[in-house]
This record gives structure tokens, C-alpha cells and sequence, in this order.
């Protein structure tokens, strides 16, 4: 018997806290040895009340929060409710990565949050859950729609749906989740306005669940709420990450979210004829550094447009952009690296070369401002002469947010370099050089 059982929802954490001491020490005082023991995994003590499941008839709870409110910990902890009535309950992951390490790995994940006699068996290679009363949990990535094609579901976890690549894995999820009396799906993401999340969000059988940061800021640790905070609060970026608002576009943004998705493709053509790997390195590998940007592209041999094909960007030391590149370019087997030199001068490339020394490299250096270069390429993409190859939330975020004045966006920059050495005017680029 739980306390929530015993107590009714009243007495949650959060009614627990609000007590004054010689109140809430009486409420502790009366719970037997076995209730305390359970107070650990009882999830309708610990939720708030936006954790829970809603009530009435619904097939998609949806839950848009920010940052740090808790979506994996519901979504885990729905889970776990589902596998005592239902045989499947499956999840979703944006990557195979976040399947295993946010999902079921994770500290809020599926295996951190059950109790022990409740814990399923992880087993990777067969990639699912096993339940000790003989459930199943099978896990998919976003980034394979075809794994889902046929597969059924009674109840369904996807998680992030806002960073999945391919429209293409919502529309077999949903064409599976078919099994069972009830068959729900309990959707956990960050708020982007891409074109799978707005319609589901005006689905008349889902329920939407809101929620900031700030509301889950008694289980968060002081140092990373501060750090998030003085990163994100008070930007544009700050209202979607922590505020989970929905940001549509911004007047004198350079790109429109219609214009991105109106071009959009599942696949590059066949007849690519070259590829590059644009990097914007970061001047710095601290902790509050700006990420490098890596960006891979493309260019078809009968249209010459221009491809999005890979967003390999990432916060960290020089060696770690410069391995992440360099493998880019021989897995795609690019023609070059064009990289920009403006803040780290001729170590960029020595920095490649370190990493393979006959890596061919385009030093590219900024000579005018920033919107003037990235003009000639948003008026391709106006065109419909560039198309992203799946879906790339936070670079798609960066390019239809910024504007004149906002801090350098690295994704865009290294985006603007490579389809101006692939496609575009050089009017307004700045100066390169091979190397």
C-alpha cells in the first residue's frame, strides 16, 4: 500500500513540504515501516501534478516542457505503470544514443526509476525490456523509420519528437499503435515548431501538457540550474528551452521554417557530385564555450542544389571537432574541409592536419558581416535551391531566430560556408584560401 493510496493525492512531496515542521514530522510519524520503505518508488507521492497521467479520454499526452521539468522521469515512470496491464509498451528514441542513455540508462530513466523486484532485464541486442511478469518493452530510433514499419504497440513512449529526422518514423508509430483495449502514446519533447509536433498538437484526442524549468527547481542541482539560466534566460532561445514556448518565426530572421519544410527530403540524389565539411571552430574549450559547428553538404549533379546532410556539431577541445570532421570527410568521402580561420588562425589547420595529415582544407576568413554572407544563402534556400535531408532541430533553430545583433550562431556560420563554397555567390562571402 502506498502512502498516495493511503493518503489520497493530498499528501504528495510537494503538499509534504508546504507543512509546517511539527505538521509534516506528525504525518512521517504516523506511516508504518513499510509505507516509508515504498515512499522511495512511489511515483504518485513524488510527481507533481503535471506528471500525472491527465484524466478523460485521450490517445496522446503530450507533454511540452523545458529544460530540467522532468519529461523523462514521467515518461519512465508512465512506462512502468503501462507493463502492469499491458504486454507492449514500447519507446522511441530521437537516436539509438538517447534510446539507451536517456530512456533506459539515463538517471531518470526506466532502469534508475523502478524498484528492484519491478526492474526489467536490459537486453541490447535483442533491443528491448524484459518485465519480471513477462511484458515487453521493444526500443526503436527515431533515425530508422523502416525498423517501425509493421511493428504494433499497445501503449508507445516517444520520446523528443521535436529532434527526430524523419517525419516518416511518427507516421509508422502511429500506424502501429493499434494493439489492445486502449492503445496511448505519452509524448515527451522540448517545444520546436516542427511540422509532425504542430499537428499533433492540434490532434482532437491529444491532450497537452505544459511546463518551464522553474517549476521543477527543488530537484535541481544549484550549479547546473545557475549555469542554464545565465545561458538561456532572457533570449528567444530562453523562452523555447526554458519557458517551452513554441517559437515560430522572428521578424528579421533570414530563414522561414515554411520555406524549410516546403523543401525537405527523405533522401540526397544518387548523383551528388561533390561534398563538403564546414567547420566553425570555437576560440575556446571551456565549459561555458560556444559549440563548433560542423556542418555537411552537399551538391546535386543534375538540379546543383544544394543538400543538408549531417549536423555533426559539438561543444569541445580542438582535437575532438577535428576528429569528428575529419572522419565526416572520409565517410562521406568529401572533396575538402572548408573551416574558418578568423579567431584561430593557421592552428585550425594544423589542428586537422593533426588528425590526418593529407586532409585537403579551405581556409575561408570573414571579411564582411555577418548577415551580408548569409543573405546570398537564404535567398537559395527562398528559391528552393538547398534542402535538408531529414529534420536538424537546433540548427533549424539557429537559422530562423537570429538576427543582426545576436550572439555569432555556429551551426548557421559553418552552414553559410559550406554552401557558398558548393553553390553560392561568393558577393559578400569574405575571402578564402586553399591550403
Amino acid at each position: 500500500m502506498t502512502l498516495a493510496t493511503t493518503y489520497a493525492r493530498p499528501y504528495s512531496a510537494a503538499f509534504l513540504a508546504s507543512l509546517k515542521p511539527a505538521q509534516r514530522e506528525q504525518v512521517i510519524n504516523s506511516l508504518t515501516t513499510e509505507q516509508l520503505k515504498n515512499l522511495q518508488y512511489d511515483w504518485s507521492f513524488w510527481a507533481r501534478d503535471k506528471q500525472l497521467p491527465p484524466p478523460g479520454d485521450w490517445r496522446y499526452w503530450v507533454i511540452l516542457a523545458g529544460r530540467g521539468f522532468g519529461k523523462t522521469r514521467t515518461g519512465a515512470e508512465w512506462v512502468r505503470e503501462q507493463v502492469k496491464r499491458y504486454e507492449y509498451v514500447n519507446l522511441i528514441g530521437a537516436t539509438a544514443d538517447d534510446a539507451r542513455d536517456i530512456m533506459i540508462e539515463g538517471e531518470s530513466g526506466i532502469l534508475a526509476i523502478c524498484p528492484p523486484h519491478e526492474r526489467p532485464e536490459y537486453r541490447p541486442s535483442k533491443r528491448r525490456l524484459e518485465w519480471p511478469n513477462g511484458a515487453k518493452s521493444l526500443i526503436f530510433t527515431a533515425d530508422e523509420p523502416e525498423r517501425l514499419r509493421g511493428k504494433q504497440h499497445m501503449k508507445l513512449w516517444p520520446d523528443e519528437l521535436a529532434a527526430w529526422r524523419y517525419p516518416e518514423a511518427w507516421t509508422q508509430a502511429m500506424l502501429g499503435l493499434r494493439l489492445g483495449d486502449n492503445p496511448q502514446a505519452c509524448v515527451t519533447t522540448t517545444p520546436k515548431p516542427t511540422k509532425t509536433l504542430m499537428s499533433l498538437l492540434k490532434h482532437p484526442n491529444a491532450v497537452i501538457t505544459t511546463g518551464t524549468t522553474y517549476e521543477n527547481r527543488a530537484n535541481l542541482a544549484d550549479d547546473w540550474f545557475t549555469d542554464i539560466i545565465s545561458e538561456y534566460e532572457g533570449s528567444r532561445l530562453g523562452r523555447q528551452e526554458l519557458l517551452a514556448e513554441i517559437l515560430t518565426d522572428i521578424e528579421g530572421a533570414l530563414w522561414r521554417r515554411e520555406v524549410i519544410d516546403n523543401t525537405r527530403v527523405r533522401q540526397p540524389p544518387l548523383d551528388l557530385m561533390r561534398i563538403v565539411v564546414a567547420i566553425d571552430p570555437a576560440v575556446t574549450a571551456e565549459e561555458d564555450s560556444d559549440e563548433t559547428g560542423i556542418i555537411v553538404a552537399g551538391m546535386g549533379g543534375a538540379d546543383r542544389h544544394g543538400y543538408i546532410l549531417e549536423d555533426l556539431s559539438l561543444k569541445g577541445a580542438p582535437d575532438d571537432w577535428a576528429r569528428r570532421a575529419v572522419n565526416a570527410y572520409h565517410r562521406w568521402k568529401a572533396s575538402r574541409i572548408v573551416a574558418e580561420v578568423n579567431n584561430g588562425g593557421d592552428m585550425v589547420a594544423h589542428t586537422i592536419r593533426m588528425v590526418d595529415p593529407f586532409v585537403p582544407v579551405q581556409q575561408v576568413r570573414a571579411s564582411r558581416g555577418k548577415r551580408t554572407r548569409a543573405e546570398p544563402i537564404s535567398a537559395l534556400y527562398e528559391q528552393g535551391k538547398v534542402h535538408h535531408v531529414g529534420e536538424f532541430g537546433t540548427l533549424e533553430d539557429q537559422l530562423c531566430t537570429w538576427v543582426q545583433g545576436d550572439d555569432s550562431p555556429d551551426r548557421l556560420d559553418a552552414l553559410v560556408w559550406a554552401l557558398t563554397e558548393l553553390i553560392g555567390t561568393r558577393r559578400g562571402a569574405g575571402n578564402a584560401r586553399r591550403t
